[in-house]
């Protein structure tokens, strides 16, 4: 046999090969939403996408309101399809005042329908009316955004230092990862726990003002959620007031993991699945 042709033959088959899963995985489309009052989101948002890209396969989508107040809305959510495009929706936003039923609903709808979600900080505090500082009824109308977070929070103390302790040591999201301390950031309170698990507790030594006592304070700060019959994958955290923790490389792993659990491409020691690896 002429070994030019076989030669020739071989290299054909290694051209023509099929691409194996992880060569041909595409992007995570991601959209980050982010607006609102109470933070600097024109820098948190480029931080956020940059630091996610640098640490996974993703494609990140902008939906940024220069909006600075608790009435921050999105035009994209008036939509029924708004999150079709998307693996997962990032929240961002801090929209407290945002009380329409309907607009909520609608944002909800698109994760109890099976769109993945990741929750930074303030948007534990959005879409919240009634008699939102006590524990609201399962199934009540201002129940469905706390039903999707899975844990209830409606306040914060003051800007101290958060000492984070990483309980669930099993957990992809957070294998592997040593306890550390913030930062000046907020602890959020938690006033249920509906269906989280808990993966990070926060203590926080907070200090009156007016008579300079001192409490400990001790919270769940970071947790993940299945939401509704189809079981959504959602991942939250409180932490993330400061641009210089939104930028901390250990902040910036977790949410990456947390966003890698939520769309099913992590790994038992929590790095990215085949394909899903940051692109050179």
């Amino acid at each position: 046999m002429n070994h030019r042709l076989l030669f020739a033959s071989l290299a054909g088959l290694i051209a023509f090969a099929p691409l194996t899963q992880a060569e041909s995985a595409k992007p995570i489309r991601v959209l980050l939403v982010t607006g609102g009052c109470c933070h600097d989101y024109e820098k948190q948002h480029l931080i956020l996408a940059e630091g996610i890209g640098a640490r996974a396969n993703v494609e990140v989508t902008f939906a940024h309101n220069p909006d600075k107040t608790t009435k921050c809305s999105f035009d994209l959510y008036k939509n029924k399809d708004w999150a079709k495009p998307f693996d997962v929706v990032i929240h961002d936003e801090c929209s407290a005042d945002v009380t329409d039923p309907e607009y909520v609903n609608n944002i909800v709808d698109a994760h109890r329908k099976g769109t993945p979600g990741v929750n930074l900080h303030c948007a534990m505090h959005c879409y919240r009316w009634g008699n939102f500082k006590e524990p609201v009824a399962p199934g009540a109308d201002n129940s469905h955004w706390y039903e999707m977070l899975g844990l209830q929070s409606t306040g914060h103390g003051p800007q101290a230092p958060i000492a984070l302790n990483f309980i669930d040591k099993d957990s992809p999201i957070v294998k592997g990862m040593s306890n550390w301390t913030t930062i000046n950031e907020e602890l959020y309170n938690n006033i249920q726990i509906l269906t989280a698990k808990a993966l990070v507790k926060g203590k926080q030594t907070q200090v009156d003002k007016k008579t300079g006592t001192s409490k400990e304070a001790e919270t769940v700060v970071a947790w993940t959620n299945e939401f509704g019959a189809n079981k959504t994958k959602i991942f939250s955290t409180t932490i993330g007031h400061n641009n210089d923790t939104v930028g901390d490389a250990r902040y910036l792993d977790m949410v990456t993991r947390g966003l890698l659990w939520a769309t099913g491409h992590i790994t038992d020691d929590g790095k990215p699945a085949a394909g899903y690896e940051p692109k050179k």
